[in-house]
Formats: structure tokens, sequence, C-alpha cells
């Protein structure tokens, strides 16, 4: 099995200026950061020890893909999105190995709220539905059974956006509108206009986007909003494939559930220091790749 790049050194190419759970975040210049996508993987807010070979590729391919079908659905929107390319400074024995899985994008000031969307009731939000009838405290018709998609169309459902190794909190739309002020109705509204296109896209390929997270920035110079950081990834999303939706029960998924219900089984869910085995690193590989090849094609 390859190795799997789970840290980045730059041999002072560039100034570190963050290292997230999967991205490490590098400055190009004053206006523009290099985002790399390693390999390294979170279940539960919990970084594992090995990482998943190839993934940072897949996701950043992924997400250049995907801000290309939506803008070309809403010409509208702006990304934070530059290029591939990576900036001169890399040194040439560098190169290949961040080719692909690095993206040269915009300063943004980051808004502080994940912008979740779901079209369909499952993970925590049935959990919360089940016992209150709500979902992040918005009031849902009832008599819904798990993995049906919401009546009314998709739901805005933010959080917050945790330190490393705290944990996002489900928030009530309000609650998010106080934190963002003059910008928070736009957030609202484009992450569900961007939900709908990226929806309709996958379901023409067999995938369901069950739900999905976005985040957004400022332009400060223009106080535009951006969408920004990667998008509709097997790590910021739930798939299910088409075919196999049934109504009333969980579903498989093209994301890390298969890790996820792995640590639940091994009483592992939020313990530090877990290092997979093979062939979970395997499984979840091949998810990935799935989820990829079905919405892009592969390309």
């Amino acid at each position: 099995m390859a190795d799997a790049l789970t840290n980045t050194d730059l041999q002072g190419a560039l100034p570190l200026i963050a290292r997230g759970k999967v991205r490490d975040l590098y400055e190009v210049d004053d206006k523009t950061l290099l985002f790399i996508a390693t390999d390294r993987i979170s279940a539960y807010d919990v970084i594992m020890e090995n990482g998943i070979p190839n993934k940072g590729v897949l996701l950043t391919l992924c997400t250049k893909t995907w801000f290309k079908i939506l803008t070309d659905a809403i010409p509208s929107v702006r990304t934070h999105f530059i290029t591939l390319d990576l900036p001169p400074q890399i040194p040439a024995s560098l190169r290949p190995v961040l080719q692909n899985r690095s993206m040269q994008v915009r300063k943004l000031r980051i808004l502080p709220i994940e912008a979740i969307v779901r079209g369909y009731i499952t993970g925590s939000a049935w959990n919360e539905y089940k016992k209150s009838g709500t979902v992040h405290g918005i009031k849902i018709a009832p008599g819904l059974r798990e993995s049906e998609a919401f009546p009314d169309g998709p739901i805005y459902t933010p959080s917050t956006k945790a330190e490393q190794g705290e944990h996002d909190e489900n928030i009530h739309p309000d609650q998010a509108a106080a934190i963002l002020g003059e910008h928070a109705s736009t957030v609202a509204n484009l992450a569900v206009q961007l939900y709908k296109a990226a929806h309709a896209y996958a379901l023409s390929r067999g995938v369901i986007i069950a739900d999905t997270k976005f985040e957004f920035g400022v332009d400060e110079e223009t106080n535009e909003v951006v969408l920004a950081d990667e998008v509709l990834t097997p790590d910021s999303s739930r798939f299910w494939p088409k075919d196999d939706y049934e109504i009333g029960r969980g579903q498989q998924s093209f994301d890390k559930q298969f890790l996820r219900d792995w640590l639940v089984s091994e009483g592992l869910k939020g313990k530090e220091g877990v290092r997979m085995p093979d062939e979970i690193v395997q499984k979840t590989t091949e998810k990935y790749k799935e989820a990829w090849e079905k919405i892009t094609g592969g390309n």
C-alpha cells in the first residue's frame, strides 16, 4: 500500500500559518495562501495516527471539479480558488508529492460558522428529531422516517466552528445570525442554493448528497461573501448510492462512515492515538475513490 502523507515540511520555502485536521496552510504572499490537503483523516473530531494514501489528492481534485460545477450553475458565486499550480517558491524536490493536493487560494476573513445544509434526516439530526421533533432547534414536521427527505426541501442547520480537539456545536440559524451579523442571510441563502445545485448534479451521477457543510469567507476589499475551503468532498458531506437508497433505515455511505462504524464497534470512538488497521485503511480508500469517480468521472 502506498505511503500516506500525514505531515508537510516545505523546508522553509513558505511560512506555515496553521495545521488543521486535514489541511496545512502556508502563506504565499499577503493576498494568497497555499492549501495542502494531507492524507490525515479524522473521525469524531480526533485525527487518526495513520492516514489514507492519496486522500488529499482526491479531496483537492474533487473540490476543483465542484467549484467549476457550482460556478457554472450559479454564475454569481465567487470562490477562493486560484490555481492548482504550485507557487515558484516550492523546491523542485517537493513538487511531485505536493502537485494536485495543493491549491493556491485567495486570503479571506473566514466566517466562524460551518454552513451545514441537510436534505435528508440522518445522523445527529435524526437523533435530535427522535427526542424532540426538532433539528438544530428548528421544529420539523412530525412522522418523518430515518433517511427521509425533508418535506419542505433542504434546511440550513449551522454549527459553531470549534478549535482543533474541540467539538463543533449544532446551533439554531438565529444564533448563527447573531454571530455573522450583516452576512447572515447571504450565507444561509447561498448555502441552500449551492446544496440544491450540487444535489441535482450528483443525483444525475447516481449519488444522493444527504448533507454537506460549506465554509465562507469575506473579501475584505469588496465585502463580498466568498465560498472557501474544500467543498462537497467525502470529508465534508454524506454521499449515498442512489440505487441502494431506502427510507426507514441508515444508508451505505461513500465517505468515512465506514471508519466511524469501526471505531464505534471497537469502543474507540473519540479516543486519541488510534491506528487504523490496513483493512480499514483499504476500505476507506475505496469508498473515497468510488465517490470521486462517480461524481467527477475520475478526471
